[in-house]
C-alpha cells in the first residue's frame, strides 16, 4: 500500500509536469502559428511583446471595464451560450460548474476547505452532501451532452473523435469516483481500518463497542457486515448509536448525506463481499483517471477551459485597429478555443453548398481542424487542400457564425485571413473571386497593398489568351441572353451618362482608371452595345469589380451593370475550367 501511494505521488507530479509543459507549449504556439496574412513577418518574440503592450493598454484604459464585464457575464455566467442555445448552456454550465467545484472542494479540499471550516474532515457536512450535489450536476450535464451528440439528430451537428474522448474521460473520472466512494461505504475492511486508526478502539479490549458500532453502521451507514445476521438486535443498534456519538460523529457525518453515493451503495450491496478487497484498486483507478485527464488536457478538446475564456475576453476588447501581431495571435488562439459545438454550422447561410456538393468543410465548425493544421505548418494533401479551399471560398460573409459563436471567435476575420492566404499561395481560382471580391474590397486597408492585386491578376492570367475564343463562338457567348431574361439586351439602354463609373469604388482607387483598368464600367456597356464582346471581355475592370452593386443601383436606365460584369467573368472562367480540370487529372 505504501509503495502504491508513493507511485501515485510520482504519477501525479509527472502528470502535473506534462500539463504545465503542454500548456506552455500550446500558449507559445499562439505566438508562432499564423492563420493568414496578418503579421506574417513577425517573430514569436515580437508578437509576445505586442501582446504585452496590448494587455497593458487595456488595463490602463476604459476597456478594462469591458474586460471585467466579459469575464463575469461571458466566462463565468456563459451569457453568449444562454442567448444562443439554452439547452447547450445548461449542459455546459452543469459540467463546468459541477466538475470545477469538485476539483476545488474535493481534489483541493485539504487546502481550500479549512477557509470555510477550521477543523476540516472530508466526510463532514457540508462537504459530504456537497460532493454528491456537484457529482449529480456533472452526470446530468454528461447525459445532456450525450443526448445532444447522439440522440438529437441534426443534419449539421457532427461528432468528432475528440468530442467522444472528452465525454469518455469525464465520465470515467466521475463513474470511478462514485464507485470508489460507494464501495467504501459497504466495505467491512474499511470500517475495521477506521475503527482502529480513527476511533482508537482495540479489537480485544473494546470488542463490545466495536460490535455495537458495527451494528449501527450496518443499519444506518450502508455497511455490509459478514459478522451480523439479520434482523439485527435493536438494543445492539441503540448501543452502537452511543458508540458512534462518542467515537465517530466528530469526523464522519451520516452516510445518507451523500445521497447519490449512499443510494448506489445500496444497489451494489449484494456484491460488497467481492468488491471489499477491490477498494484500493478502485482508488488507484479513480486517481489514475484524474491524472490521465490532467496530463491529456492541453492536447485535447478540453484545453478550451483555458483558451475559450481568453477568446471571450479578447474578442470584446480587440477591434480592427488592434495591432496586426495581436490579431494574428488571437486568431491562432481561437483555433484552440473552438469546442466543435457546431452552433456556427447550424446557422450557416452556405449550408446548401455543403448539401449539394457533399463537402462538409463548407460548414464553419468542420473547417477548424484543417485550418489549425495549416496554421501550424502542417501539409495538406492535394485533395484535402481542394476541399478546404472550396469550403473557405463558399463563405458568403454573412457573419452569422461570429454572432452565435459561444466561444467568442471572430470567425468573419478568420475566414478573411484564411482566404487571403489561400488566394496568395494557391493556383488561380477565377470562379471564387466574385463572392470574395466585395468583402476583400471592404477590408482593403487590412490587406497588404503589394498583395491586394495578386488575386485578380492570377484570375486574368488563368484565362489569358482565351478571350478571342469567347468572341469567336457566338452561341456560347451570347451576352444578350446571359445578362437578361428579356428579349432585348439590357445594356442597349445605356446612353453613356457615366454614373456607373462615377460611383464605382474601384475606379475611385486610381488616378488614371482607364489606364489601370483597361475600360471603365460605362465603356464596357458601350462596347457590348456595339457588339465588341472581345474588347469588353479583355478589360481588367471585370476582374477588379467588387460586386458592390453601386453601379447597378444608381443606373438611371436600370442597366444590370454588375450582373453583366459577373456574366463576362463567369463565361471566361467557364471556357477555361474544363481544360484546367482535365490537365489536373492528367497530372495526377
Amino acid at each position: 500500500m505504501l509503495f502504491g501511494d508513493k507511485l501515485l505521488t510520482v504519477i501525479f507530479y509527472a502528470s502535473l509536469g506534462v500539463f504545465v509543459l503542454g500548456t506552455v507549449y500550446k500558449v507559445y504556439g499562439w505566438f508562432r502559428a499564423n492563420v493568414g496574412g496578418q503579421a506574417t513577418g513577425a517573430t514569436p518574440g515580437a508578437r509576445m511583446g505586442a501582446a504585452f503592450k496590448g494587455i497593458v493598454g487595456v488595463i490602463l484604459s476604459r476597456k478594462l471595464f469591458t474586460l471585467l464585464e466579459a469575464l463575469v457575464l461571458d466566462v463565468v455566467l456563459g451569457r453568449r451560450q444562454f442567448l444562443v442555445d439554452k439547452f447547450r448552456w445548461a449542459m455546459h454550465s452543469l459540467i463546468l460548474w459541477g466538475f470545477g467545484l469538485l476539483v476545488l472542494f474535493h481534489a483541493f479540499g485539504a487546502l481550500v476547505n479549512p477557509w470555510f471550516v477550521g477543523d476540516y474532515q472530508s466526510t463532514l457536512n457540508p462537504f459530504w452532501v456537497a460532493r454528491d450535489i456537484f457529482a449529480v450536476m456533472v452526470f446530468v450535464g454528461i447525459i445532456l451532452a450525450m443526448v445532444r451528440r447522439i440522440a438529437k439528430k441534426s443534419p449539421r451537428l457532427s461528432s468528432s473523435p475528440m468530442d467522444i474522448y472528452a465525454i469518455i474521460i469525464v465520465a470515467l473520472i466521475m463513474c470511478s469516483g462514485l464507485l470508489y466512494q460507494s464501495t467504501q461505504m459497504t466495505s467491512h475492511s474499511m470500517f475495521t481500518e477506521m475503527v482502529e486508526d480513527w476511533a482508537g478502539l482495540d479489537a480485544d479490549d473494546d470488542a463490545e463497542d466495536i460490535a455495537a458500532l458495527e451494528a449501527y453502521w450496518t443499519a444506518h451507514y450502508g455497511l455490509v457486515s459478514p459478522n451480523l445476521a439479520k434482523p439485527i438486535d435493536q438494543e445492539l443498534i441503540e448501543a452502537g448509536k452511543d458508540a458512534n456519538d462518542n467515537y465517530c460523529v466528530s469526523c464522519h457525518a451520516p452516510s445518507q448525506g451523500a445521497f447519490l453515493s449512499f443510494a448506489f451503495a445500496k444497489i451494489i450491496s449484494p456484491l460488497a463481499g467481492v468488491l471489499d478487497g477491490a477498494v484500493p484498486v478502485l482508488k488507484y483507478i479513480h486517481l489514475l483517471a484524474c491524472f490521465l485527464g490532467l496530463a491529456y488536457l492541453p492536447f485535447s478538446k478540453m484545453f478550451h477551459l483555458i483558451s475559450t475564456p481568453v477568446s471571450l475576453m479578447a474578442s470584446r476588447v480587440m477591434d480592427e485597429d488592434s495591432l496586426p501581431e495581436n490579431i494574428a495571435t488571437r486568431q491562432a488562439m481561437e483555433l484552440d478555443a473552438c469546442v466543435h459545438c457546431c452552433t456556427c454550422s447550424l446557422t450557416c447561410s452556405a449550408m446548401m453548398a455543403s448539401v449539394t456538393s457533399g463537402n462538409q468543410l463548407v460548414l464553419p465548425s468542420e473547417k477548424m481542424g484543417y485550418l489549425k493544421k495549416m496554421a501550424y505548418g502542417g501539409e495538406l494533401s492535394a485533395d484535402e487542400l481542394e476541399v478546404v479551399s472550396y469550403g473557405v471560398y463558399m463563405c458568403t460573409n454573412c457573419d452569422r457564425c461570429t454572432a452565435v459563436c459561444p466561444s467568442g471567435i471572430v470567425l468573419k476575420d478568420l475566414w478573411l485571413s484564411v482566404r487571403e492566404s489561400l488566394i496568395q499561395d494557391q493556383k488561380p481560382q477565377p470562379l471564387v473571386l466574385t463572392p470574395l471580391s466585395f468583402y476583400r474590397g471592404y477590408n482593403r486597408s487590412r490587406i497588404a497593398p503589394e498583395t491586394y492585386g495578386n488575386a485578380p491578376q492570377k484570375a486574368r492570367e488563368a484565362v489569358a489568351g482565351r478571350f478571342d475564343q469567347l468572341a469567336a463562338k457566338d452561341v456560347a457567348v451570347d451576352i444578350t441572353r446571359a445578362s437578361s431574361t428579356h428579349a432585348d439586351p439590357m445594356f442597349a439602354s445605356c446612353f453613356g451618362c457615366q454614373t456607373c463609373t462615377t460611383v464605382c469604388p474601384v475606379v475611385a482607387c486610381f488616378e488614371n482608371p482607364e489606364e489601370e483598368l483597361g475600360m471603365a464600367p460605362h465603356q464596357i456597356m458601350c462596347s457590348l452595345a456595339m457588339g465588341l464582346e472581345e474588347m469588353a471581355s479583355g478589360a481588367k475592370m471585370i476582374w477588379d469589380c467588387l460586386t458592390c452593386y453601386q453601379c447597378q443601383e444608381h443606373c438611371p436606365q436600370n442597366v444590370p451593370v454588375t450582373d453583366i460584369l459577373f456574366d463576362l467573368k463567369n463565361m471566361a472562367a467557364a471556357r477555361v475550367l474544363p481544360q484546367r480540370q482535365a490537365g489536373d487529372r492528367k497530372n495526377r
